[in-house]
């Protein structure tokens, strides 16, 4: 069994980033393409739900701190991806980085638990999308009908008359058109996230910027839930404590990051997309961290306003602010700004919007290199005749990923899609250590600082805080993890190690490689 942690050799991947003409991905995306697809990806679900979220349920209003941190090992893992992309510019991302460096078993791992973050996570946000579509034609006295917007597991009592869900159409149709336009083309899609990129960053500016007049510093007192606070609704029925040891004080900063980290989700899918930039080795590191060092400083202050503007036991209460928190916000503490909620429902739409995009692009561009290397069908790594993009991964996670958003509650997903990205973190930023060790002679376009293989700072901080946010998660969420990652191994051993090219011995280094890419010594890695 000891082959299962073959790893494959740095030179065949430096092969497979040099390779040119069909059956390779194109390389069109620049610095500013790669930032804002980033930037697509981070601000949306996360910042619009998951910021009140985390204030209800841990943070109060250090939500805050909770972004500081998640943030924090964020940095650490973003400059990991940063090196990682840099060195090995190709598709795969965590998957690719860790078949080098720890060998095949870790690298499935990996890209079995990425599944949660993108397809998934896809298909939770196509659903939160379909959601506030109704909120934004209920604005213009329409709405979509509940059985066309629910899945058939959905029921509710509206006006007295008892609804069924059919199928959630809304979804659907979402998860759909983006997928088709990934068929089109890498260009087309960078440059309609960037529109919708431009959009939504406005929308969340001139939330901060009006609603920083309407901030009550008693909202900030205290700063940190109390353990013996109690949310009750307008009954007088308790309908939240906060005993758990990470929902109060500083454990709730530690129990928040681990809500809000899935706001964060978003810049490693940059590295997702190494293979189609122009310029890889300068552009992967500006596309990784600049959107995370913008989207960082947009969540600290966006926390800030909503939770000054209203109270955070408000979103604790399903009656009050539970749902559609930033709109409530709005209508209940800023008057003569009912036209600001109705922008910030249309960006919430925007965010989920480009949010899906990047992540359906990230998962087709993972399941490319998996089936390159075998261990996964042959279909997922076929490029389309004539726009040279994967297309049948594409329209195969349109069938999976649709049918979910179709006909599966959205809260099924709760904070799997963190613990996939998590975990993916913990191994990356291990990985960079191991290749440092490893391979010191490889040249660094961009070496993480403070992360030689003598004094690995930047790697172990990356991992512990990542670790740290994985322990924060609910048990509900780890059990099916757990279940996952189980079915997972299940799946490698029937089908991946079978299959995979490696383990068959059949792995050749393309003859397009660049041998300066990865002879020459790096005297500065030394």
């Amino acid at each position: 069994m000891a082959n299962v942690f073959a790893k494959k050799p740095l030179a065949v991947l430096l092969g497979e980033a040099n390779s040119t003409g069909h059956g390779t991905l194109q390389r069109t995306l620049g610095a500013g393409n790669l930032v804002a697809l980033g930037v697509g990806a981070i601000i949306g679900a996360g910042l619009f739900v998951r910021t009140a979220a985390a204030a209800a349920q841990a943070s109060g209003p250090g939500v805050t701190l909770a972004f500081v941190l998640a943030a924090f090992g964020c940095v650490f893992a973003g400059l990991c991806y940063a090196e990682f992309a840099a060195m090995i510019p190709i598709a795969g991302s965590a998957y690719t980085y860790a078949y080098t460096t720890m060998g095949e078993l870790v690298a499935w791992i990996i890209g079995w638990a990425l599944i949660m973050e993108y397809a998934l996570g896809a298909a939770t946000v196509s659903i939160a999308w379909s959601e506030y579509l109704n909120k934004l034609l209920e604005t213009f006295g329409t709405a979509i009908p509940y059985s066309l917007s629910h899945s058939p597991l959905e029921r509710a009592v509206i006006d007295g008359v008892a609804q069924q869900g059919i199928i959630n159409l809304p979804a659907l149709l979402i998860i759909v058109a983006l997928s088709l336009l990934l068929v089109k083309g890498t260009q087309e899609s960078a440059m309609f996230n960037a529109i919708i990129v431009v959009l939504k960053v406005l929308i969340v500016i001139v939330f901060i910027g009006v609603g920083w007049q309407f901030i009550d510093p008693a909202n900030h007192e205290p700063y940190l839930i109390p353990a013996d606070a109690v949310v009750k609704n307008a009954a007088g029925e308790v309908v939240r404590t906060y005993e758990g040891w990470n929902k109060h004080g500083w454990g709730g900063i530690l129990g928040g990051a681990g809500i809000v980290f899935f706001a964060f989700i978003g810049f490693d899918a940059v590295s997702t997309a190494a293979q189609e930039a122009r310029n890889p080795k300068r552009d992967m590191p500006i596309g990784i961290l600049g959107s995370l060092a913008l989207c960082t400083v947009l969540y600290i202050l966006f926390g800030h306003v909503l939770t000054g503007v209203a109270n955070w036991r408000e979103f604790a209460d399903p009656a009050v602010g539970g749902e559609a928190s930033v709109s409530y916000a709005i209508s209940a503490h800023m008057t003569g700004y009912g036209w600001l909620a109705t922008a910030i429902t249309v960006g919430i739409l925007l965010g989920f919007t480009s949010v899906m995009l990047v992540m359906l692009m990230g998962q087709s561009r993972v399941f490319f290199s998996m089936a390159k290397d075998g261990l996964m069908p042959k279909a997922f790594s076929e490029l389309h005749p004539r726009f040279n993009t994967p297309y049948k991964s594409n329209l195969i996670l349109m069938l999976f990923v649709g049918l979910f958003a179709a006909f599966v509650p959205g809260n099924l997903a709760g904070d799997l899609t963190s613990f996939g990205t998590l975990l993916a973190f913990v191994l990356v930023s291990l990985g960079v250590w191991i290749m440092r060790k490893s391979n010191p002679e490889q040249p660094r376009p961009f070496r993480a600082p403070l992360s030689s293989a003598s004094f690995p700072l930047v790697p172990i901080m990356g991992a512990v805080v990542c670790s740290a946010l994985i322990i924060g998660l609910d048990i509900a969420t780890l059990e099916v993890a757990a279940i996952w990652m189980v079915l997972g191994f299940v799946v490698y051993f029937l089908y991946g190690k079978r299959n995979s090219m490696l383990q068959k011995g059949v792995v050749v280094v393309p003859t397009e490689i660049d041998e300066e890419a990865f002879i020459k010594p790096d005297k500065d890695n030394l």
